[in-house]
C-alpha cells in the first residue's frame, strides 16, 4: 500500500511541475502582450494627437487660393 501511495505522490509532483511550468510560459505571455497593448495604446493616442494637432493647424491658415487652369499659359 504505500509503495503504490509513493508512486501517486511522484506522479503528482511529476504533474505539478509541469503545470507551474505550462502556466509560468502562459504568465510571460500575458506579460508581453500588455507590453505590446501599452506600446499600441501609446502610439495610437500620439497619432490622435498629431491628427488634432494637424486640424487645428488647418483651420488656422488660410484656405489657399484656387487656381483656374485655363487661366494659366500652360
Amino acid at each position: 500500500m504505500k509503495e503504490k501511495l509513493e508512486k501517486r505522490l511522484a506522479a503528482l509532483k511529476v504533474e505539478f511541475e509541469s503545470g507551474q511550468k505550462v502556466m509560468a510560459e502562459y504568465e510571460a505571455k500575458v506579460a508581453n502582450l500588455r507590453d505590446t497593448l501599452l506600446r499600441i495604446s501609446g502610439a495610437i493616442q500620439a497619432l490622435q494627437e498629431a491628427i488634432s494637432e494637424e486640424n487645428e493647424t488647418d483651420k488656422d491658415s488660410p484656405l489657399p487660393e484656387i487656381v483656374n487652369v485655363e487661366d494659366t499659359n500652360v
